[in-house]
């Protein structure tokens, strides 16, 4: 049987490499084909693939394990659970590979894209502007077509304009912004918050109005301390929760 074959990432060695190594596994598991093998490498195999111990390989599918991404068997090896459930905890990340590797795996669909005046509440964000690119997007479970989230990007023109709204389909803002247009990211700070579905949330996520949603917020920062990009998604309260991981140093 042909094993799975995981995607490469370039390890931050700031971070706990167990974290880094589930959430590059975990990109690539969920956005995988119909057909693709279920079957993963060795422990070994794996290890040598990211540049890590195998201890702390264990650490990193121990951590999909419990998430009911993949299941293992002594003898057998390791497989990915044909009816994994593709909703996952929303999490602070600590790089911008894991931010890419959390927000990748979903079908996306660009719902419309423009320019339009600095919203009120983000005007902060961007003093310098009268107004920025928006793009809406909303992502579905690649299984089951069951709506996830739905973010809208706010963006500097001068950024937007190198931006092929395609691309947005295929990859998360981050790695646009990143891999495409060539932005130097510096920081992006995430403010996770509980509130209620409002009307188009309502309808988008095809859950009741004042349902539990959770309201995410992304700033995106180059290296000059200057905003490129405030994410706003709204995520399903029934398939998602925020989980934050202290290293203790």
């Amino acid at each position: 049987m042909t094993s799975f074959a995981p995607d490469s990432i370039v390890l931050n060695r700031k971070l706990p490499l167990w974290y880094q190594v589930s959430q590059s596994l975990r990109a690539s598991i969920l956005g995988r084909s119909p057909g693709d093998p279920l079957r993963l490498p060795t422990e070994e195999r794996l290890a040598e693939h990211y540049g890590v111990s195998v201890l702390t390989m264990r650490q990193a599918l121990r951590e999909l394990e419990d998430e009911g991404l993949i299941t293992r068997h002594r003898r057998r090896g390791t497989f990915i659970a044909p009816g994994a459930r593709r909703g996952a905890p929303v999490r602070l990340l600590g790089s911008v590979d894991a931010i890419v590797a959390q927000q990748s795996g979903m079908a996306t669909e660009l719902l419309e894209h423009g320019r339009a005046p600095v919203p009120a509440d983000l005007a902060e964000h961007f003093p310098d502007l009268p107004e920025v690119a928006t793009y809406h997007r909303l992502r579905s479970d690649k299984d089951t077509g069951e709506p996830t989230n739905h973010a809208r990007n706010y963006v500097r023109p001068d950024l937007a304009d190198r931006i092929d709204p395609g691309d947005l389909v295929r990859w998360p803002m981050t790695k646009v912004l990143r891999d495409v247009v060539g932005a130097d990211i510096g920081r992006i700070t995430d403010t996770v918050e509980a509130r209620l579905a409002d009307p188009e949330t309502a309808r988008l996520l095809e859950v009741p109005l004042l349902s539990p949603i959770l309201h995410y917020t992304g700033v995106t920062y180059d290296t000059d301390g200057r905003v490129l990009d405030v994410a706003v998604i709204h995520y399903r309260g029934d398939r998602f929760s925020f989980t934050v991981t202290l290293e203790a140093t």
